[in-house]
């Protein structure tokens, strides 16, 4: 039932990012149990009423590019997308390594070449760009890389289409941060400009953020592993903390995109509706609903108000 003056969106994605998963299931610099920070979102997004149809992983999956690493991400990855009927669009990272990632998550044979992928997720076209440099961890898009996306942009998408890259075409506030960028980034703002691509996904920053490129938004998801913190003191140029872990769920309309950040953890609940009053506002017209869930004086919102202070 549509309760707003907007129709459900078209198509919604999970937008997830910075796993850094270890083989043999080790914690990341022996502090963060990166793995159970993996089970809690994928708990949550099976918990959640919000059904994705694609989760969409942009970029370093693991910490050192282990074959161990690649197998224990699918193992517990593809179980839930499966659940979900979410197809999986993996992206690389620069802690991912090219050969592992080609013969362990699309089952190839290894390789060093860029590992570019188009899905298209019931019309929506989602372009999975390798930004990464063997060896580096800044990035970079070979003038190969730009011609083949420009040849796939070159016939518009039903649904329009969505880049994932790893490296985001924005800038930070994190001077050590900017190093690591993805350079030449107006060679890929000529490719872009003009076509249909409607949303730049990316990760790498470990903290969310949120900009524009080549007149196109770009949505940056913090990391599930650990963030960057923006707030750290001046003694620190770089703060990696084990907290805010988050994802983003990206919401498809017809002529807009919005994304919305998901903490890992949940929280205590302070306020709020219980399903069981849905079938009630169901059931209202249009003015009864407005009137029960808009006015400040209304029962509704009284008996919440009231609650809420117990």
């Amino acid at each position: 039932m549509r309760l707003g003056q907007y129709p459900p969106a078209g198509h919604v994605l999970a937008h997830i990012s910075d796993t850094h998963l270890l083989g043999e299931g080790r914690a990341l610099y022996g502090k963060v149990p990166v793995e159970q920070r993996l089970a809690s979102l994928l708990a949550r997004l099976e918990e959640c009423p919000i059904t994705p149809d694609a989760l969409v992983f942009t970029g370093d999956l693991t910490d050192l590019g282990e074959a161990d690493a690649y197998r224990r991400l699918r193992a517990v990855v593809d179980p839930v997308a499966t659940r979900l009927g979410a197809e999986v669009v993996w992206v690389m990272g620069n802690h991912d390594e090219r050969a592992a990632y080609a013969s362990l998550l699309f089952d190839e044979g290894e390789t060093d070449a860029p590992q570019d992928r188009v899905h298209d997720v019931r019309g929506l076209r989602v372009i999975s760009l390798d930004t990464t440099v063997p060896g580096y961890h800044h990035g970079e898009i070979t003038s190969a890389q730009l011609e083949w996306l420009a040849k796939v942009l070159s016939t518009p998408a039903r649904h329009g289409s969505i880049l994932a890259v790893h490296h985001p075409p924005v800038p930070t506030p994190l001077e050590v941060m900017a190093v690591l960028e993805l350079h030449d980034q107006p060679a890929l703002a000529e490719v872009l400009r003009g076509s249909d691509v409607r949303l730049i996904l990316g990760g790498h920053l470990h903290y969310s953020t949120h900009s524009l490129f080549a007149g196109i938004p770009v949505s940056v998801a913090a990391a599930t592993c650990y963030t960057l913190d923006l707030g750290a003191n001046t003694e620190r140029i770089l703060s990696g903390v084990d907290g805010g872990q988050s994802f983003d769920f990206v919401h498809v309309y017809d002529d807009q995109v919005v994304t919305s950040t998901v903490p890992l953890a949940g929280f205590t609940e302070v306020t709020g509706f219980s399903s069981s009053y849905r079938p009630m506002i169901e059931a209202m017209t249009s003015d009864e609903r407005r009137e029960q869930l808009s006015s400040k004086t209304s029962p509704l919102n009284l008996n919440e108000a009231a609650a809420s202070k117990v």
